[in-house]
């Protein structure tokens, strides 16, 4: 099927006016999106919220269209706030031991960082390990593993499928983070087996910050007690005439881990994103968004930046990282002011483009950018 990717575009009324190759910062929203969430509202107000109990139908039918996505079953699915909560919940239910080991790559999100390094105070172990020595890391002693799927500083693309099978070796569990990923990048959950993996859909999902979700994988669920535990914890929930008083019992759907209620009006407009990147087909918007990648990579190169995609394996994304000799943030500043929008992470020009992007972005990027450095 041939997409007509100027009239996708149309449905993003920011690039009207901002030349936009920032999705690693935020993802735009497309229209119906937007709509999706002033429909639920209005049907509040039409029916008084009578009907809520619908709204977790309406739920469990995003839960379908994300298993699509990731090649999951709809039970492997979870609602979270944020990809925090996800590690936060895995971590907080694991029984550590003093010696164990957690591993992750150097340069990782701080997510990946910051609870894991806490651990120490348990008597663990935090390694942050260059790819060069990552597999080596992952030890006996590991109990956990988590990376990010593509890097938020440089686009590094770790092999998520030697990694899972290294860290299945050694008897570890894998989280991957998918933020950066999803929505751009196909994934399936089946070719990597990772035990967790969740998505903060406001970047590449083109959803709102707030909407994001875990799989949670079949084993892991049968070892893994919930964290938050509320009026939706226990099996026959939907009574709501009658809700089950005393101690829980825990369904073996991933949805034990949401406790109480939801995010509706963002769940609405993920769902209405989501749908439209399913009907576009996720292997078409990869090779769109690759082929973008590869041309900003190609017109910066031309501007004499150094690219680590150029140095390294492993830099396949849409995360374009480039280096010149005046410092990224103000280069970023600069380009803002002329309604250029990139990012500056760690003295990298960050570049970052998505399905509704096209060469003239690059080439409009590119052309402010020689007015800058000339």
């Amino acid at each position: 099927m041939d997409i007509n990717w100027e009239k996708v575009r149309a449905e993003f009324p920011a690039l009207a006016r901002w030349t936009y190759l920032n999705t690693a910062t935020f993802g735009q929203m497309p229209t119906r999106a937007v709509e999706a969430v002033a429909r639920h509202f209005a049907r509040r107000d039409e029916l008084a919220c009578s009907d809520f109990l619908s709204w977790f139908d309406d739920a469990d039918r995003l839960r379908g269209l994300l298993a699509r996505l990731i090649h999951a079953q709809p039970g492997d699915i979870a609602f979270l706030p944020n990809a925090a909560t996800a590690l936060g919940l895995l971590m907080g239910g694991l029984d550590w031991r003093p010696g164990d080991r957690i591993v992750t790559l150097e340069n990782e999100f701080p997510n990946s960082i910051y609870g894991p390094a806490l651990e120490r105070r348990r008597g663990g172990e935090f390694v942050e390990a260059p790819w060069e020595r990552f597999l080596d890391a992952i030890d006996g002693r590991t109990r956990l593993v988590l990376l990010s799927e593509v890097n938020y500083t440089n686009g590094f693309r770790p092999p998520l499928a030697e990694i899972s099978r290294r860290a299945r070796e050694q008897g570890a569990l894998l989280f991957v983070d998918g933020t950066q990923s999803l929505g751009a990048l196909q994934f399936d959950v089946g070719a990597v087996e990772p035990d967790m993996y969740v998505v903060h859909g406001y970047k590449w999902l083109l959803s709102p910050n707030g909407a994001a979700f875990m799989y949670v994988a079949p084993a892991l669920r049968e070892r893994l007690d919930p964290q938050v535990v509320g009026w939706r914890s226990h099996r026959t929930w939907r009574e709501v005439a009658n809700l089950h008083h005393g101690a829980p019992e825990f369904v073996g759907e991933a949805e034990k881990y949401e406790g109480g209620m939801l995010a509706f009006a963002l769940l609405y407009a993920m769902e209405a994103s989501v749908g439209m990147i399913l009907d576009l087909g996720p292997p078409a918007i990869e090779q769109r968004v690759m082929q973008l990648a590869g041309y900003a990579r190609e017109r910066l190169r031309q501007l004499g930046a150094r690219l680590l995609s150029d140095e390294s394996p492993h830099f396949d994304s849409p995360i374009v990282a480039a280096r010149f000799p005046q410092p990224a943030a103000l280069l970023a500043q600069q380009l803002k002011a002329r309604n250029v929008l990139v990012s500056a992470r760690h003295d990298n020009l960050r570049v970052s483009t998505h399905f509704y992007n096209s060469e003239g972005d690059v080439d409009r990027l590119a052309a402010e950018l020689k007015s800058l450095l000339d």
